[in-house]
């Protein structure tokens, strides 16, 4: 069995969902610390003119060391609006500008006080639309019994143990994080999936990689998403 665990982002880039679709089991972890100005609570788009610009979620003041699951979102704020407004721009140059705002309205009419609960409903719906299969869990649902970890690799290895799983499939960009031999002694395969992002057409303007799906959906077709996910190597 395949499996990934990855902390819950909000409409994230291309890579996470090649690895989702990739994978037999989709492990989202909620049990370790947030980190600010990460990708949980936001995500990256198109600006009107050039660059780019984040969509966000407001989340209610923690302490620092609040755990991902225990974090809420400021729903007194009218966020998802404003998100809408910031994609308003596309209208102009996206093909499927109009479908996609129909899909976000839907998944975003999901209500929830948990930014986990959000992305993971987000990430359901998006796999749905693009009919990727996903088999997914939320960590602080699983009563899993893992040994104590001692670094951040351990989190990997540990949940990977406890579910039996035969490789664990990464970003490259964590490759210092791991212990190549615990898991070979655990006769897990460390695996990392690296995506080539190819560009696509985002009207006249210059090409911006890795934004978030939105802007992707925004762009493409199902197929030619599909497509994109599908243009890896594992090494």
């Amino acid at each position: 069995m395949k499996v990934a665990i990855m902390q819950p982002y909000f409409f994230p880039y291309l890579g996470y969902f090649s690895i989702m679709k990739y994978t037999d089991k989709w492990i989202v972890l909620d049990e370790v610390q947030f980190i600010r100005h990460g990708w949980i609570e936001r995500n990256r788009i198109l600006k009107p003119e050039d660059g780019w610009q984040y969509i966000s979620v407001p989340l209610e003041k923690h302490s620092r060391d609040t755990l991902i699951k225990e974090i809420s979102i400021r729903n007194n704020e009218n966020w998802k609006e404003k998100i809408f407004r910031q994609l308003e721009h596309y209208k102009k140059v996206a093909p499927y500008y109009q479908s996609t705002i129909e899909f976000l309205r839907e998944a975003l009419s999901f209500n929830t006080n948990s930014i986990t609960q959000l992305n993971v409903h987000l990430m359901i719906e998006t796999c749905k639309l693009l009919d990727i299969k996903i088999n997914l869990a939320v960590f602080s649902e699983m009563e899993l019994q893992i040994a104590p970890v001692k670094k951040p690799g351990d989190w990997a290895l540990n949940i990977s143990k406890a579910v039996n799983a035969s490789e664990y499939v990464n970003p490259p960009g964590g490759v210092s994080l791991f212990d190549k031999k615990a898991f070979k002694d655990a006769k897990i395969d460390l695996l990392f999936l690296d995506l080539e992002l190819l560009s696509y057409r985002q009207g006249e303007r210059p090409f911006e990689s890795a934004l978030s799906m939105v802007d992707v959906l925004m762009f493409n077709t199902y197929y030619e998403i599909n497509r994109m996910l599908d243009n890896y190597k594992i090494i």
